[in-house]
């Protein structure tokens, strides 16, 4: 159930025409989510024949047209291009006068605030930055996943109701950033969800190599508890060989990964230096176990299995 308290009927988006510049995966999300909510889609942009396909699939019978006809159809506009398309993209719509005065604007982006928009504030548009965090599939299961999803949310303070409204009507729950906390926001999200995706493909397909039938199997419940152990507990949820200074395990893992997944061997080691550090500064790691640990992970960076010398395997013995 939302948090969020649910606006007036004064502070409510009249229902408009919506169009779509960018007929990716959230760009024809949002737009059903809109339409779910009482508004119009209109119009939408794509090149691509997987965005045709998808733009069919989620709002069928909504015509694809130029970018600048999209404008010319629509109160509110989605522009959900990539993060580097963008300023171009705005700066030549204003240019060409396709946009209009109190027209609503809309980027999806996550790196960027309102100001991207500035070129179209000039010429009379609305500026709104609505970036869902969630990752999208381009499937009508997105349109679903909205709910409950946060937004973040930048704008003039005069559009705040407006923004926080059109979110809400979609099902998400607003969360205001300050332009200038954007690239920040946008790190921190990427840092979690998109990093996430690359573990998690990694560790199953050692687990195939290492004779695991179904690895997604054996991995669901397992990350599904940490995911909700560390959403819960922060850094307390910690747990495993680096935690515990286990510095023979982990030569062992460096060696093992240098034999059937080299290319594994860095995003390892860079991991397992910050969960020492972040152990270590929350009194989680004893300080008279990191030394070798911290050596083992040293000599892992210059191809070394840290097997050997003080980084030998007594730490197996725990």
């Amino acid at each position: 159930m939302s948090t969020v308290q649910q606006p007036e009927p004064g502070d409510r988006p009249a229902r408009l025409a919506v169009g779509v510049v960018g007929a990716g995966r959230v760009g024809p999300a949002l737009a059903a989510s809109l339409q779910l909510a009482g508004h119009r889609p209109v119009a939408l942009s794509g090149v691509s024949d997987t965005s045709r396909r998808r733009a069919e699939a989620m709002l069928p019978g909504i015509p694809l047209v130029p970018p600048a006809e999209v404008l010319q159809r629509a109160d509110l506009v989605l522009l959900t291009v990539p993060d580097d398309a963008l300023p171009g993209l705005v700066t030549g719509l204003a240019e060409t006068g396709a946009v209009r005065p109190g027209q609503l604007l809309v980027h999806t982006s996550g790196r960027y605030g309102a100001k991207v928009l500035d070129p179209a504030l000039r010429a009379g548009a609305l500026p709104l930055a609505l970036h869902p965090a969630m990752t999208f599939t381009g499937t009508p299961v997105d349109v679903q996943r909205l709910a409950g999803c946060s937004f973040g949310v930048t704008a003039p303070e005069e559009l705040r109701l407006a923004a926080e409204a059109l979110v809400i009507e979609m099902g998400g729950e607003p969360e205001w950033i300050s332009e200038e906390n954007r690239p920040l926001y946008h790190a921190a999200l990427a840092l979690g969800a998109n990093h996430l995706v690359t573990l998690v493909a990694q560790s199953m397909e050692l687990l195939r190599t290492a004779g695991v039938e179904a690895p997604d199997r054996m991995l669901g419940p397992l990350l599904g508890a940490a995911l909700d152990n560390a959403l819960r507990s922060g850094d307390a949820a910690l747990t495993g060989p680096v935690m515990r200074g286990d510095a023979g395990t982990v030569a062992a893992h460096v060696t093992e990964l240098r034999r059937h997944a080299p290319q594994a061997v860095d995003g390892y080691l860079a991991m397992a230096r910050a969960t020492a550090d972040r152990a270590l500064a929350h009194g989680l790691l004893k300080p008279e176990l990191a030394e070798d640990l911290l050596g083992v992970l040293a000599n892992g960076s210059d191809g070394s299995d840290g097997t050997d010398g003080t980084n030998g395997t007594e730490g197996n013995a725990r």
